[in-house]
C-alpha cells in the first residue's frame, strides 16, 4: 500500500510561522507610523480557516504571494516547528515499522522557494523517508495516482479526494466542522487508525 502523510498541518505548524513572520515584518515594522501615511497590516485570530487574506491583511494577493514564497519562504517553512513536540520521532517510528511492506512517502503543496524550505525543515527535523512529492493545484492528480491512503489536515483534500483514496484527518482548529470517520489528534495515533485498510 503507498501511504502518504503531508508536511502541512500535519508535520508542520505553518500557520503558527506565517502568524509570527507576519507580526515581526509586516505588523511590527509599521507600528508608529501615521496611519493615513500606510496600508494597515494586521490578523484576525484565531486562524481558523486556510484562507490566508481572511486572516492577515495584504493588499493584494501578489504581496501575499510575494510574503510567503519570495520573501520569507525560508523563514516560514525551512524554520516553521513541528506540529507536536515528538512529531519526527513517531513518524520515523512509523517509518520503520511499516516500510517493509508499505511505500511512505510525504506530499505538499509547494510552489517556487517554499520546495527548498520544505526539504530544508524535514532535514533538520532528521526525516527518514526517502521520497517528498510536492504538488499544486494543476499537478494534484500526480500525487493522487501515487497514493493509496492520505494523512493530511486540508480542508480541501478533506473534502474532494477520489472514491478510491482513503483519507485520515489530523485534526486542527481549521478542519474541526469536518467530519471524518478516520481522525487522529496526535501522529501517534495514526498506525491504530490505518491498520482499518492494510
Amino acid at each position: 500500500m503507498r501511504i502518504a502523510i503531508e508536511i502541512n498541518g500535519v508535520l508542520r505548524n505553518t500557520l503558527d510561522k506565517i502568524e509570527q513572520t507576519y507580526q515581526k515584518y509586516m505588523i511590527d515594522k509599521t507600528d508608529g507610523l501615521e496611519d493615513d501615511e500606510l496600508f494597515k497590516y494586521e490578523m484576525v485570530l484565531p486562524v481558523d480557516t486556510l484562507n490566508l487574506r481572511t486572516h492577515f491583511k495584504f493588499q493584494t494577493d501578489e504581496e501575499l504571494y510575494s510574503f510567503l514564497y519570495e520573501e520569507f519562504p525560508m523563514e516560514i517553512f525551512g524554520h516553521a516547528q513541528s506540529t507536536e513536540y515528538s512529531t519526527f520521532n513517531d513518524f520515523n517510528e512509523i517509518y520503520l515499522n511499516l516500510r517493509d511492506n508499505h511505500d511512505i512517502l510525504i506530499v505538499s503543496d509547494e510552489i517556487g522557494k517554499s520546495k527548498p524550505a520544505s526539504l530544508f525543515f524535514l532535514s533538520k527535523f532528521g526525516c527518514l523517508v526517502e521520497k517528498v512529492k510536492f504538488y499544486s493545484n494543476s499537478t494534484i492528480n500526480s500525487m493522487w495516482n501515487e497514493i493509496d491512503v492520505l494523512l493530511t489536515s486540508n480542508p480541501t483534500l478533506l473534502l474532494e479526494h477520489p472514491e478510491d483514496k482513503k483519507i485520515i484527518k489530523y485534526h486542527t482548529e481549521y478542519n474541526k466542522h469536518i467530519h471524518s470517520e478516520n481522525t487522529i489528534s496526535s501522529l501517534n495515533e495514526f498506525e491504530f487508525v490505518l491498520k482499518k485498510f492494510i
